[in-house]
């Protein structure tokens, strides 16, 4: 029963790919499926008469694996929901002037973020949690593509958030699903770049104060050229405790000696450069060579006063476990503990 519903289903599946993918007629997908599915209906009915010897066992597999899914499904897509609907107003960003209203320290502070616009709910949380804040903060959100590779040079999706004097910055970074995740020094280096070419090509012009909220556009950063950038890696020195990453705001009890390569990024003598972004420039690489660190929220997702029992039971007892017992973005992401900074957060969905 379980071999010939799979074959049914796929019968089923693959005459949508006549029709959508393959942009075939109708007509051919229609005897496709009568053709093959007539003969695994007959196989399907016969299948039926084994049921209460044995045949049963997978269909209550297939619901248990389809009741997890779905439970996970439903946790994420109320989870993204969240996000969307608690998004940090522009306004109040801005109000808080350049210093953002805490200290900034030196280093790059990347920003997991699940949503590929606006600013997600946790930043308020850190900002409101956190006595310091880095210098350059970047909001990177990861995107699985339904493509098998994406090109390099359409990897990274770059724009800017609010005015350039708050030296804050989102990269929508695409993966397709057979690419497969570079390590941290190396993703540390292309993003850097693709931030730097940014700001040298000039892409977004100054706006209003009222046409920030509105602005959402991004620049597809490509490969870098020869006289872009030049890159010059090197042998960090083995320090206790350090690493080529940013650990200001991490906590270690115990000495770590590690040997990482460190990449410096030298600006080319560029006389069309203006100043401002040459100064820009310069700040993101002094940024780079003090360290770069990964901020993490750590999501609790419960839900709301008055929901139903069962949703209760699907967010708060079912999501919860599968959360608490699947990969974080840390380890999805290969990032290092030792520059890793986790701050939780409730969820009320």
């Amino acid at each position: 029963l379980a071999v010939i519903t799979v074959m049914l289903v796929t019968t089923c599946l693959m005459s949508l790919v006549i029709v959508l993918c393959w942009h075939k007629n109708v007509l051919f997908a229609i005897c496709f499926i009568f053709f093959f599915g007539t003969i695994e209906a007959l196989y399907f009915s016969a299948s039926l008469i084994k049921f209460l010897e044995g045949a049963w066992v997978p269909i209550v597999l297939s619901f248990a694996f389809m009741l997890v899914m779905y439970i996970w499904h439903y946790g994420t897509i109320k989870k993204y929901e969240f996000d969307l609907q608690n998004k940090v107003s522009m306004k109040w960003l801005l109000s808080l002037g350049p210093g953002l209203g805490i200290v900034r320290v030196p280093g790059i502070g990347l920003i997991h973020a699940e949503v590929a616009t606006g600013i997600p709910a946790m930043f308020s949380h850190f900002v409101t949690n956190l006595p310091a804040f880095h210098q350059v903060l970047v909001f990177v959100c990861i995107k699985s593509v339904p493509v098998p590779y994406v090109r390099p040079e359409e990897r990274f999706l770059v724009g800017r958030i609010g005015p350039k004097e708050f030296r804050l910055y989102r990269c929508i970074v695409r993966y397709g699903y057979l690419d497969i995740h570079k390590d941290d020094l190396e993703f540390e280096k292309e993003l850097t770049y693709s931030i730097a070419e940014f700001i040298r090509s000039g892409q977004q012009s100054s706006l209003s104060m009222d046409e920030y909220e509105k602005d959402e556009k991004l620049t597809v950063i490509g490969t870098p050229t020869a006289d872009s950038f030049h890159c010059v890696e090197e042998n960090a020195a083995d320090v206790p405790g350090t690493s080529g990453s940013c650990n200001e705001l991490s906590v270690n009890s115990s000495p770590v000696v590690t040997r990482r390569k460190q990449v410096r990024f030298l600006l080319p003598e560029s006389p069309e450069m203006d100043a401002a972004a040459r100064e820009e420039l310069q700040e993101l690489m002094e940024a780079r060579e003090a360290g770069m660190a990964f901020i993490l929220g750590h999501s609790y997702v419960r839900a709301k006063s008055g929901s139903s029992f069962l949703k209760r039971i699907a967010i708060d007892v079912g999501y919860d476990f599968l959360r608490r017992n699947c990969r974080g973005p840390a380890s999805a992401l290969n990032i290092p503990h030792t520059s890793t900074l986790e701050v939780g957060m409730i969820y009320y969905v």
